[in-house]
């Protein structure tokens, strides 16, 4: 297998896991952070979930909110407040940030590039999620307001090779962001930084890379790609039908950040200086092909590839240069792929071999 390809490395990259949380927790510590009351908006989806857990098990309090059913949330805390709410309403942004300190804004329809090139206006709808938001969080007094950005924002004539160098900040402009999804993403950092300079509210904005892990979709057209090929392997080693079907022709590079990193990445930003929208991404870019090849590995079997060429396969080449990111905060993403898959592979081997489905709830007491 060709080696996948590690950009803008540094020896703090391969820092433990104790030194990072370290500091992160001095810093609550001397903020009085712990006894702040906090909106994760999105809860009910993929990152959402995960970021409630992590906040909950810190002692926090926690205001869970998320347009969907409780009942199809990927992950519940029964020690948060869950809400049911359509945030695209703004009474409901309203209701839902009524005494809160810090708001992390998750929320958006969106989905792996199957889904963002086929829905763009249920996907630039996602505008009025954060616009509502954030006029609720200048009437509510909210002192600081995280937003999920996307590398989408980034110039698609920018990513037309496959050996991307890797996408730095300054790429977003001249602006060419990805048709629907990218444009509400960039208009959105626009908004959280006219409401900073304007208003006073402390807004950090992240652009995330290809996040994955367990608890999140695999099926059903939402999926990225890690958990797509994951779901696929799997299939066709419990089926014996030895192939699997890739969109586009595999050359196709990426770079995968792993829940864990995304997460940590997050509450850091947030709580940081930093008032730039920041690449929050892996360096470790890897085609599609090397994408196969290392879940074939995990599975223990080699499939025979159909490629299809009509399949949404979205820009060439897309990675994230973690220079900024290295400077600002001696960190950046650094969990290997390999590592990451191997999780994601036993959780969604799992699901498939128990019959659950995808959207059955998991409840954490």
């Amino acid at each position: 297998m060709t080696n996948s390809r590690k950009k803008n490395t540094t020896s703090s990259a391969t820092k433990g896991t104790l030194p990072r949380t370290i500091k992160l927790q001095e810093r609550r510590e001397a903020k009085g952070d712990t006894d702040k009351v906090i909106v994760v908006c999105g809860a009910g989806g993929f990152i959402g979930g995960h970021l409630v857990q992590k906040l909950v098990n810190d002692g926090y309090t926690v205001r869970a909110v998320d347009k969907k059913p409780q009942n199809f949330w990927y992950q519940r805390s029964g020690k948060a407040q869950n809400l049911t709410l359509n945030l695209e309403m703004y009474e409901n942004c309203e209701h839902a940030l009524n005494g809160a300190d810090l708001v992390y804004n998750l929320a958006a329809d969106m989905g792996g590039m199957g889904f963002i090139e086929l829905n763009k206006g249920l996907c630039m709808l996602s505008v009025l999620i954060n616009t509502h938001l954030l006029m609720a969080a200048r009437k509510c007094g909210v002192g600081r307001f995280f937003y999920a950005s996307s590398a989408c924002v980034y110039a698609g004539y920018k990513q037309k090779t496959t050996d991307n160098p890797g996408l730095c900040e300054a790429d977003a402009y001249p602006a060419d962001p990805e048709d629907g999804y990218g444009w509400e993403k960039l208009f959105s950092e626009r908004m959280c930084r006219h409401f900073r300079e304007d208003f006073g509210i402390e807004t950090r904005v992240a652009r995330y890379h290809n996040v994955y892990g367990p608890h999140g979709t695999y099926d059903g057209g939402r999926e990225k790609a890690p958990a797509a090929i994951c779901r696929k392997v799997i299939q066709a080693k419990m089926s014996g039908k030895k192939e699997i079907e890739i969109w586009g022709d595999g050359q196709q590079t990426r770079s995968f950040m792993y829940i864990d990193d995304c997460i940590y990445g997050t509450e850091t930003i947030t709580a940081s200086d930093i008032l730039y929208p920041i690449n929050l991404g892996s360096s470790e870019m890897v085609s599609i092909n090397q994408l196969v090849d290392m879940v074939e590995k995990i599975a223990g079997i080699k499939l025979k590839r159909k490629y299809n060429l009509s399949a949404p396969k979205g820009v060439r080449g897309r990675s994230s240069d973690n220079t900024l990111i290295q400077k600002e905060l001696g960190w950046e993403p650094s969990i290997r792929l390999y590592d990451g898959l191997e999780k994601t592979y036993a959780w969604i081997h799992n699901e498939i071999k128990s019959g659950r489905s995808e959207k059955a709830i998991v409840n954490v007491a």
